[in-house]
């Protein structure tokens, strides 16, 4: 038998997962990662966060926020993007740290991403469900509250119009990687469309008395949150960190990629880079048209700013725009999800059935938990409390990722594939990375770090309950001690 220390610290043969996933299509090019990572980053977050975080924490400075969220996530997408190159597998963090640290530690950086994508699921239909809201209202066509809202909140007891968003995705992703990214690309030219016709227009409706002062003065908020000065700036971008998860979906799905050590850094890469420079621009246009406090508790800022400055047909268009494009999002979050749990599945950490593929090499079982678990979450949670456990999970695997680079450099060339890209300045770069991740999370809410130690905690009674006794190593592990005893 394997010594408990030996069954922590077991690595999975990279070739092990290039056999496992070869049955997997590769199908995806440069153009369709740019699309998944753009219709997950250009999403709902676009359309809310920069008017929400100006109110609670930054004032006009919220664009300060993006940029430096920016430049964290732009140095973890380099990490990420030299690991896609080097092992393209499906389950993106889970699977590399899984062959450079060990199971045990791929486990655990998996599972905070599978807190990711749950929540970012339910996240994205709740902001889908403000927008056509929102859209709909002013014909005079309202839905009850019961229907509106989820579970306890304003007399919610399920947001009905992100439900069936969630499931019409499934359906779609259920058909097939190939004729999803058809969609997807489709209708992230829309949405971006839509993104530069609010920046023009809402251009015209700036007022410059709206910037100042552009740090606003620092004080505490009354749940105690900071609001104004560099402190207001940090709190903004532990809260709208978030909006740049996008590159890992793109990595989850690398197993599916055509000649991936190019197109994973390109798709990656380049999605963040447009992503960034969306997101400020709209920050600033949004808070010079109105006076950041409006903001407040407004989940389509975009909409109704449009509106309030008499463009409520140019409005329309937008949220009309921006529904049919939240779209993308949920298929790009729902396709890295569904990949996580194949994966888990596959190497026996979760039960094997969510590991089996169907007639069309598609893993459905993975993506019906998903989706079971997404609309049960969106019904519960409110969508301001999902935003930051969306961010907690995501940076405990960036720092996974960010401190795995130096396991991997000493085996590329060696087990693991010499890779088509390499992350620059090594070794700053990488600990620059986890120190950035480290700094945002720090910076998080307290009911989302409690939120996420209570995952972490039941997480760990599912491993050494379930996965670690039926995981596929194990079987492989004791079978090598039992030979040479």
């Amino acid at each position: 038998m394997t010594s408990f220390k030996e069954r922590i610290f077991r690595k999975e043969d990279p070739s092990v997962y290039e056999q496992k996933d070869a049955h997997l299509v590769r199908t995806l090019r440069v153009r369709d990662f740019l699309a998944l990572g753009l219709g997950t980053i250009v999403s709902t977050t676009i359309f809310t966060l920069p008017g929400t975080v100006a109110a609670q924490h930054a004032g006009p400075a919220v664009v300060i926020s993006f940029v430096a969220a920016g430049v964290v996530a732009g140095l973890v997408a380099f990490a990420y993007a030299e690991m896609a190159s080097a092992m393209p597998f499906a389950g993106s963090a889970y699977s590399w740290i899984n062959v450079v640290f060990g199971e045990f530690f791929g486990w655990v950086a998996g599972w905070a991403l599978l807190a990711e994508y749950f929540i970012a699921v339910a996240f994205v239909g709740s902001g889908l469900s403000a927008n056509f809201r929102g859209l709909i209202e002013p014909l005079g066509w309202t839905l009850p509250k019961a229907l509106a809202n989820p579970f306890g909140t304003d007399g919610g007891v399920i947001d009905l119009i992100s439900v069936i968003a969630i499931l019409a995705v499934a359906l779609l992703l259920s058909r097939g990687a190939s004729q999803t990214s058809r969609v997807e690309n489709t209708l992230v030219v829309l949405k971006v469309l839509a993104v530069l016709l609010f920046i023009v227009v809402g251009c015209t409706a700036i007022k410059p008395q709206n910037y100042v002062p552009f740090i606003p003065k620092y004080h505490l908020n009354a749940d105690g949150t900071a609001f104004g000065g560099w402190q207001g700036i940090y709190a903004g971008v532990s809260m709208i960190f978030l909006a740049y998860v996008g590159f890992d979906s793109i990595a989850s799905n690398s197993a599916e990629a055509k000649n991936p050590s190019k197109t994973m850094p390109r798709g990656i890469l380049g999605s963040l880079l447009i992503g960034v420079v969306l997101f400020a621009a709209v920050s600033l246009v949004l808070v010079g048209m109105f006076h950041y406090p409006l903001y407040a508790n407004n989940a389509e800022p975009v909409g109704w700013a449009l509106r309030h400055s008499g463009h409520g047909v140019i409005a329309a268009i937008v949220q009309a725009v921006a529904c049919v494009g939240m779209f993308t999002a949920l298929i790009g979050m729902m396709m890295a999800g569904s990949r996580l749990i194949y994966s888990f599945g596959r190497d026996g950490l979760l039960p094997r059935k969510l590991g089996k593929i169907n007639g069309k090499h598609l893993p459905n079982n993975a993506l019906v938990t998903l989706t079971v678990f997404a609309v049960i979450i969106g019904s519960i949670f409110p969508f301001a409390f999902l935003s930051q456990l969306i961010s907690a999970g995501t940076l405990i695997a960036f720092m996974f990722v960010s401190l795995g680079i130096y396991g991997l450099r000493r085996r590329e060339g060696k087990d693991i594939a010499e890779p088509g890209f390499k992350m620059p300045f090594y070794p700053v770069m990488p600990a620059l990375a986890f120190l950035g991740s480290l700094i945002v999370f720090l910076g998080l809410s307290a009911d989302a770090k409690i939120c996420a130690f209570g995952w972490f905690v039941f997480g760990l009674i599912l491993y050494f309950g379930y996965g670690m006794r039926h995981s596929a190593l194990a079987g492989k592990t004791d079978g090598q001690a039992d030979g040479k005893d």
